[in-house]
């Protein structure tokens, strides 16, 4: 197998014998299950992950009291309610996946004599440390400064869900950025539509609020609404491209070496989002089925 530049630069040892394991101290015990929460105690990411929170329960406040409430129009208001409420909750669901959810961690630790030993690893095999949390890193795992865990898949680490987007939560991250830039696109046709109606009739008749405050609250709404359709439109996009070629962010900004074999851009959608196709992959309540999916094939 040989070695890029890249992977050069990370820290290589070809035996188990010059590991410099004196610097690794054994892993602490496990006092905790693996069906315990993951939740990073980053103040940042709590902030980040509050006001996405916050915002889209204050789009819910406008579109349902400002906007259908008021509405004489029975129908409109209970298909735009069911439907607006409806992907609110699943974007809401799947940022909490996302957060909640470990994202691949890689055992704290771990690069003791004994783990070495039990490796059984053939002469000149390759095998990599992580000389920050002192674990053996797996292909195609990343360092994050912020979880301060070497996570397998790393694509980035993101505020707005206070987590790593790696291997075991990019499914729920991707249908966050999906549902969010739905209710955002949703929200402009109502509040347009909404402007369309009270310009025509009385302004005092088409909201229960004042005209100045519908019309403030409309325009904060459209100036959101716009924002993060934006941002997650392009996110979304971007998630699905990396997906398609089996490459992650860092990957593409480090341009490592592809030492993976090549595979079908159906067959990478399957890996994340599970084995077969199915309405399980537009749900955060679904994790995704492997199968027999081999998630790393490497070219040797």
């Amino acid at each position: 197998m040989k070695s890029s530049p890249a992977s050069r630069s990370r820290d290589i040892e070809r035996q188990a014998g010059y590991l410099r394991l004196e610097h690794c101290a054994p892993p602490p015990p496990r006092t905790h299950s693996a069906d315990d929460m993951w939740f990073i105690r980053d103040g940042c990411g709590i902030v980040c992950g509050v006001i996405t929170w916050l915002l889209v329960f204050y789009a819910e406040y406008v579109v349902v009291f400002v906007m259908l409430l008021p509405s004489k129009n029975v129908v409109y208001s209970l298909i735009n309610g069911a439907l607006f409420n409806g992907l609110a909750f699943l974007a809401l669901a799947s940022h909490f996946k996302a957060m909640c959810t470990d994202p691949g961690a890689v055992p704290k630790g771990n690069a003791t004599k004994e783990f070495i030993e039990s490796l059984q690893l053939k002469p000149g095999q390759v095998v990599y440390k992580c000389p920050k949390c002192c674990s053996i890193k797996p292909d195609r795992a990343h360092h994050c400064s912020v979880c301060k865990r070497c996570i397998k898949k790393m694509d980035h680490h993101c505020p707005w869900v206070n987590n790593c987007v790696g291997e075991s939560n990019q499914k729920y991250f991707v249908l966050f950025t999906m549902y969010i830039a739905l209710i955002s696109l949703h929200a402009l046709i109502m509040v347009a539509v909404n402007f369309i109606f009270c310009f025509e009739e009385d302004w005092a008749k088409c909201s229960s609020f004042s005209p100045p405050t519908t019309v403030i609250l409309l325009i904060l709404l459209c100036f959101e609404s716009l924002l993060f359709l934006i941002f997650t439109a392009v996110m979304f996009g971007t998630q699905i491209h990396s997906i398609c070629n089996d490459e992650t962010g860092i990957e593409q900004l480090k341009k490592e070496e592809r030492r993976w074999a090549k595979r079908s851009k159906w067959m990478n959608m399957r890996v994340v989002f599970g084995h077969p196709f199915s309405l399980a992959w537009l749900s955060p309540f679904a994790p995704p089925d492997h199968g027999k999916a081999n998630l790393y094939q490497y070219v040797v």
